[in-house]
């Protein structure tokens, strides 16, 4: 797993969306994992400003969403969709051929998850998977579990992470639906390269845990630890509980270990 430290979460942003830049450049085609939260918006904003000065080209690209919530429709102003609308797919020359995300609306849950692995399958699979990481160390809707699913399934929400997406449902946690669709696991893993950000102080335990302790189901985000092509992200805040002393002073505008 390699780590990268910078100062503030908008080098995080500026530096990651200057390494899209680049991927797209060498392979407009590419194929995208994105997510949504609070943690990828400076991304977000970056990668428009990018396109507006014509810097990054979007047009031959496909992208899947990580995750969606069950019985939210997707032009609901509260779905992931009309999210990565409003900061992302509205502002870029994305296809709406290319975009792909969950259904929660589709009455058969089971049938729309296999649906998306046919359709990620179907697009030669996920060549960059970005991933923000829950509180409790979830990514995706992947919940610490005794165990967790492989594929793309239907989960149910711990209260925390209802708490986390507030925001969306006028900031009333019991209004956040309890269940959602995700990408499972081996779906995220399976991409060529993944690469989590985490900002912000709130992140630091988990993080320390997500890279420094056991893989386990309880921290799911730890399984990055078996990918061959793992990156995290990290603000100097973030990672300020880690234990290996070159990330302790991280002075420039990226340092990394591996």
């Amino acid at each position: 797993m390699r780590i990268r430290v910078f100062t503030t979460p908008a080098a995080v942003a500026r530096s990651f969306a200057a390494d899209i830049a680049r991927a797209l450049a060498a392979n407009p085609t590419i194929v995208l994992g994105l997510p949504t939260g609070r943690t990828p918006i400076p991304l977000y904003r970056e990668l428009v400003r990018l396109f507006r000065a014509g810097r990054i080209d979007f047009s031959r690209a496909t992208t899947f969403n990580l995750d969606e919530f069950v019985g939210i429709a997707p032009h609901d102003r509260c779905s992931y969709y009309a999210f990565m609308r409003r900061h992302l797919f509205d502002h870029v020359n994305l296809s709406t051929r290319r975009i792909h995300v969950l259904n929660g609306m589709a009455p058969n849950a089971a049938r729309e998850c296999a649906r998306y692995e046919h359709a990620i399958a179907r697009a030669g699979g996920v060549d960059v998977q970005l991933l923000g990481l829950g509180s409790n160390g979830h990514i995706g809707f992947n919940e610490p579990a005794r165990a967790l699913f492989a594929r793309t399934h239907r989960t149910r929400l711990s209260m925390a992470t209802r708490r986390a997406n507030a925001a969306l449902f006028g900031n009333r946690a019991t209004a956040v639906p309890r269940e959602a669709l995700s990408m499972g696991m081996a779906t995220i893993l399976h991409a060529r390269r993944v690469v989590l950000i985490a900002t912000g102080a709130m992140k630091a335990r988990c993080v320390a845990r997500m890279i420094e302790g056991p893989v386990t189901p309880r921290i799911p985000a730890s399984f990055l630890q078996l990918h061959r092509n793992a990156e995290v992200w990290l603000d100097r805040a973030a990672g300020a509980r880690l234990k290996d002393a070159r990330l302790k002073g991280a002075r420039l505008k990226g340092s990394r270990y591996t």
